[in-house]
């Protein structure tokens, strides 16, 4: 995709293409390339068009009903912040009284156009001309113009003065090859400026990757790290005046995109250790990534059985947002030969395969064990008390 093709696909012979490109996207390439052709429509532009209805499909999992209208590429899908994410992060911004914005590193416009729907006004700064052309797009077509303006240029020479609050996302692919870049002092713009921001503006969030250091996170900030359904997704900072706790964990469920579960703390805290009890307790990603075992292990009586790993133990069940629950049939010392003995006498066939702290590969393991029979049963990879431990389970209340 270039901006001739984007132009292309704006125009009214581009619109045509791209609502019979959406009819055909997502099956056979080749004869929906073909349907196209036969309807007229140039090899190039349905060459676009068909990347375009693919794109939007599968982007409907980040975007929901307002992909069908949005421009986006491989790579600014692949970085753009989900929809409930970005929501959520523009309310809190809107409730701590932000009505100006600069969203630096806007990529293709998803957390510009949430902050435009909480009434903010955005100011967007793109280094790729063509991300920076997509995102005006996205702003057009959700009808957000007057709140959202694009500029393509360097985010760092952006005059901040002429807003009350930042919101920086920098860039965490290197241009090119679209492999991702884990050093801070690489991203763009540069970990160095992002930092000074939080010096300049009293109001600053910065999206981070999830497996950010601990040791990176500014004096004062708050980290906050954000799960959807399960899936660890982002981690942000919260700085200056945004910032309210050292460490938060937030989970949001797509089913109910307005409904936020936190848990928060010092992120420094330690968890007792004790035996392995009745019931095992999973934590969220998003609580191990913030530290914040210890205040979970706190509200559910459960405890570590190794100090190094993020699975909690308790003599009882518990329904809670932040962990699945597990009942613990059999606690055994790994070996294959008892394991396979083991489910076969209770004709397991079917298992699935947790793990932390095990260099086992859950594949090889299923099959290894060459297992057959009705039943299914969860197996948990672990250590206790720095031994090599498998935990048979089914789920809490079966």
């Amino acid at each position: 995709m270039d901006l001739e093709q984007l132009a292309a696909l704006r125009t009214a012979e581009g619109t045509a293409a791209l609502d019979a490109a959406t009819r055909v996207a997502g099956g056979d390439p080749l004869a929906a390339a073909s349907a196209l052709r036969s309807a007229g429509v140039p090899a190039g532009l349905a060459a676009a068009a068909l990347t375009q209805a693919e794109l939007r499909r599968r982007a409907a999992g980040k975007f929901g009903p307002a992909a069908a209208g949005m421009f986006l590429t491989r790579a600014g899908l692949e970085q753009a912040t989900r929809g409930p994410v970005a929501a959520r992060r523009a309310a809190r911004l809107r409730a701590a009284g932000v009505r100006t914005l600069a969203d630096l590193g806007s990529g293709l416009g998803a957390d510009a156009l949430a902050a435009a729907r909480a009434g903010i006004r955005v100011y967007a700064v793109e280094a790729d001309p063509l991300t920076a052309a997509m995102a005006a797009a996205n702003a057009e077509a959700a009808g957000l113009t007057e709140l959202v303006s694009v500029e393509c240029g360097d985010a760092t020479a952006f005059d901040v003065s002429r807003v009350d609050a930042v919101f920086c996302d920098p860039a965490r692919r290197a241009t090119g090859t679209g492999r991702r870049i884990f050093d801070p002092k690489a991203y763009s713009p540069p970990w160095d400026f992002v930092t000074e921001l939080a010096e300049r503006v009293p109001r600053t969030v910065v999206k981070v990757a999830p497996g950010l250091d601990h040791g990176l996170i500014p004096a004062g900030a708050e980290a906050e790290w954000v799960s959807v359904d399960g899936d660890l997704v982002e981690a942000a900072l919260w700085c200056g005046r945004l910032a309210e706790v050292p460490r938060r964990a937030t989970v949001l469920r797509e089913a109910h995109p307005g409904d936020a579960d936190q848990l928060t703390g010092s992120g420094a805290e330690e968890a007792a250790v004790g035996p392995v009890r009745g019931y095992l307790h999973d934590p969220d990603g998003a609580v191990v990534r913030a530290h914040l075992v210890a205040e979970l292990a706190d509200r559910l009586g459960a405890n570590l059985a190794d100090p190094t790993i993020a699975y909690l133990y308790a003599d009882t069940p518990a329904r809670s947002p932040f962990t699945r629950c597990l009942a613990i049939t059999d606690v055994l010392p790994f070996s294959l030969k008892r394991l396979r003995a083991l489910l076969r006498e209770r004709g397991v066939g079917r298992v699935e395969i947790l793990k932390r702290g095990s260099a086992l590969t859950p594949e090889q393991l299923r099959r290894d064990l060459r297992l057959s029979g009705a039943a299914a049963a969860s197996l948990v990879l672990t250590r206790v008390a720095g031994a090599p431990t498998v935990l048979v389970c089914q789920p809490a209340g079966d």
